[in-house]
């Protein structure tokens, strides 16, 4: 293992994390920052990883703006028989990211270059601040304020979570003038979104034989009914050979619940156009609205590499273990199709 423009090493917890983490953030790629690991690429360990674990997240959440939540992941690994921590970085939709007590400049901004992160000039900076998105779901006001959140509250708590009274600030549900935003709206118990499951006969869309509609709830919910509606779609098929009996599902469950996620979580709900589910007699079509996002192209959308579209989305999601591991979606769906095949 060796440091470059992925990868960055540190012997420990020490003052530069946040200037690395905003260069991975600054950067088209993003990027994995080892903790526990020396220069030479060999793992020292790192004492007390749970305390360190919540130290980096504090660290992060609160020196970092705009707010990273949701960008980065932190896992625990084991090499060479120590234990070391493994923090993934996403490419951030609001760039340029900044060191808080730095403020947007010359010494607050860096940007990934080879192995190194090196601070970004004034000139980058304000192009960058220029191209900025504006119309994100946080900033998005909800078409109503009488939200409630029992739903969201219980997927939470059955996730090990507890949601405090702050929990609209720490989820970012709310606007820059502190109303609930449409992150808000779509995960709230009552909502005027709703995703469809439609079943054709044939091979085309002119025989429907079934239609339903998952919505007017928390999006939490509305993905898991249409998983559950989806997963039982997907029968076992049964071959009778001469040796032996082979029975193997539809599609793999795997890549399919990853393909649904995929499609909810990085959505263009800004536009009121939610994904929708389609069974045809040889195959099921997912449509998710918006197309790549600005400065992700095809090649490197296969390839794993998350610029997210919903950030917030995202955030909650991996929360409550609908997401697991940052980026990793896709490339793990196309080897479960591959290997199901």
């Amino acid at each position: 293992m060796n440091e470059s423009n992925r990868i960055e090493l540190k012997r420990e917890l020490n003052d530069g994390l946040e200037k690395e983490i905003v260069a991975f953030l600054n950067s088209r790629e993003g990027g994995i920052l080892y903790l526990g690991v020396d220069d030479n690429g060999r793992a020292i360990g790192v004492s007390q990883p749970d305390e360190v674990q919540l130290k980096v997240k504090d660290r992060l959440k609160n020196n970092i703006l705009p707010s990273c939540m949701g960008l980065f992941d932190i896992v625990q690994e084991v090499k060479e028989g120590y234990q070391i921590l493994k923090i993934t970085i996403l490419s951030g939709p609001e760039k340029p990211y900044y060191l808080r007590k730095q403020g947007m400049s010359e010494k607050g901004c860096y940007l990934r270059v080879g192995s190194a992160s090196e601070p970004m000039s004034n000139r980058m900076i304000e192009d960058l601040f220029a191209k900025r998105t504006r119309s994100s779901l946080r900033k998005i006001k909800s078409p109503r304020q009488d939200l409630t959140f029992e739903q969201l509250k219980i997927y939470y708590n059955e996730s090990g979570h507890t949601l405090t009274d702050r929990f609209a600030a720490n989820l970012e549900l709310l606007t820059e003038a502190r109303e609930y935003n449409y992150v808000a709206y779509l995960m709230a118990d009552n909502n005027g979104n709703s995703m469809k499951v439609a079943k054709y006969a044939g091979t085309d869309r002119v025989n429907l034989i079934e239609s339903n509609e998952y919505g007017y709830c928390s999006l939490i919910k509305a993905t898991k009914r249409i998983l559950d509606k989806l997963e039982v779609e997907n029968r076992t098929k049964t071959l009778i050979t001469s040796k032996e009996r082979i029975e193997s599902r539809l599609w793999s469950s795997i890549a399919l619940r990853e393909a649904v996620i995929n499609a909810i979580v990085h959505n263009d709900f800004s536009n009121e156009a939610p994904p929708k589910f389609e069974i045809f007699a040889n195959r099921i079509e997912i449509t998710s609205a918006g197309g790549l996002i600005q400065g992700l192209n095809e090649e490197e959308f296969y390839e794993g590499y998350s610029l997210p579209r919903n950030k917030e989305i995202m955030r909650i999601y991996k929360d409550i273990d609908l997401v697991e591991y940052l980026g990793s979606g896709i490339p793990r769906c196309i080897f479960r199709t591959n290997q199901y095949h």
